[in-house]
Formats: structure tokens, sequence, C-alpha cells
């Protein structure tokens, strides 16, 4: 049953010339409640009531942000990752706007593990006074908390292309990513809450298709033990 949110409450994610001190008080605030809550739904709606408080100009200014810190790539490959990135964002935003305008919250019941709740203690250490904008810096982390807890989706959008040609991809309802399992020393990395699974070393193959989570893990098994793709 989902629990009952009350209607949103007047906070500084709306404005952009708050004291930094106020903005995360009200992160801390609001990452403590996320703790509690028991459901994927539950998580979305509380979600929706903060993420809505924020502008599109807000994307905006993330997009803008993204793209001074990707400036020394090269062009191409620059221009590929702030369209993916840009398209990733506004979607997301928009995704949460119109499944609380549903009340499709309502109708998810799944349960959230010990394990996601972490994520937002994660968030209330990533949210404190420091360098650049915290305002979106939370906005950030919760788009990329509502698409790896509410939707069970990567935090990074599937086709989005990392640097040596490899990119998150969905085989069959399953995401997989090469850099799952590669993150751990970045402090702020998605990946130990991202439900995409590590993209086997062995050539990148592909699972069977329509194949059950048995057989899919018996074909990676199976290509490691008779197979020798490393040259």
């Amino acid at each position: 049953m989902i629990k009952k949110i009350g209607a949103a409450m007047e906070t500084p994610y709306n404005a952009e010339d708050v004291p930094p001190e106020q903005i995360v008080s009200a992160i801390q605030k609001d990452c403590t409640m996320l703790k509690t809550f028991h459901t994927r739904g539950e998580i979305g709606a509380f979600l929706a009531r903060i993420v809505l408080q924020f502008q599109p100009r807000d994307i905006r200014k993330m997009e803008q942000n993204f793209g001074l810190s990707i400036r020394d790539l090269s062009p191409g490959y620059r221009k590929e990752l702030e369209t993916a990135i840009a398209g990733h964002l506004l979607g997301t935003y928009q995704a949460i706007r119109l499944m609380d305008q549903s009340g499709a919250f309502a109708r998810m019941n799944e349960p959230v593990t010990d394990g996601e709740k972490r994520y937002w203690a994660i968030v209330c250490e990533q949210c404190r006074v420091g360098p650049g904008d915290i305002r979106l810096r939370f906005l950030k982390f919760l788009l990329a908390g509502f698409c790896m807890i509410v939707r069970q989706e990567p935090g990074h959008p599937a086709g989005l292309r990392f640097p040596g040609g490899d990119f998150v991809e969905c085989i069959d309802g399953v995401y997989y990513c090469p850099v799952k399992e590669k993150a751990n020393d970045v402090d702020a990395a998605l990946c130990p809450f991202c439900p995409a699974k590590q993209t086997p070393s062995v050539g990148y193959l592909k699972p069977p298709v329509n194949a059950s989570e048995h057989r899919k893990q018996e074909f990676i098994e199976n290509c490691y033990r008779h197979h020798n793709f490393n040259g």
C-alpha cells in the first residue's frame, strides 16, 4: 500500500538565490525521508514532489554544465554525448511529470531493497556544501535514482557510447553496461546501485533471445569455459 505523501512543501529547490546551507539542510531531510519508503511507488511519488519544483531551465543548465565538462573530447564524440545526455535528462524529467499526473506511482507496489535505500545516504553525502550548484547536483542524483530505483533502468541511458566504442544496451529486457564493475574507485559512481549487469567480456556476446535468466547465465558460463576471445 502506498504511503500517503502530503502536499508539496515550499523548499529552496525552485530558487537560485537561497543560501547553500539552507539547500543542504533540505536535501538532508528529503534523503532521510526517502530512506523510509518501502515501495517503488512511494519513492516515485516523493521524487515527483521534489523534482517538479525544479524548472526546465535547470535541466538546460545541467546540459550546459555537462557540455563544459567534456569540452576536451573530439567534436564528433562530444556532440554525440551532448545529444544523448540532453535527451536523457529532459526525457526523465518529463517521465516523472507524466507518471505523477496519471497516478502511475499508486500502482507500483514492488518493494525497495535495503541496498537501494542506501543510495540516499550516498546522495546526502555528495550534496553537502562544495563547488558547483548544489541544487543541480541534487537534481542529477534524483533523476538517476528515479531511473535506477523506480523504473529499474540504468542511470546512464541505453545506447550511450563510452570511450572505446562500447555502450549500454538492452537485450531481452536485461540491461548490460561495459563499465558496471569498473567504477568502484569513483565516490559518486552510480554503478553500485544500477540494475544493469556487467557486459560479458567474451566478445560482448548477446544472450539467447527469449531465454530464461538461467539459460542466459548458462550461455555466458559456457562461453567462458570453452572459448578464448582475448587473443
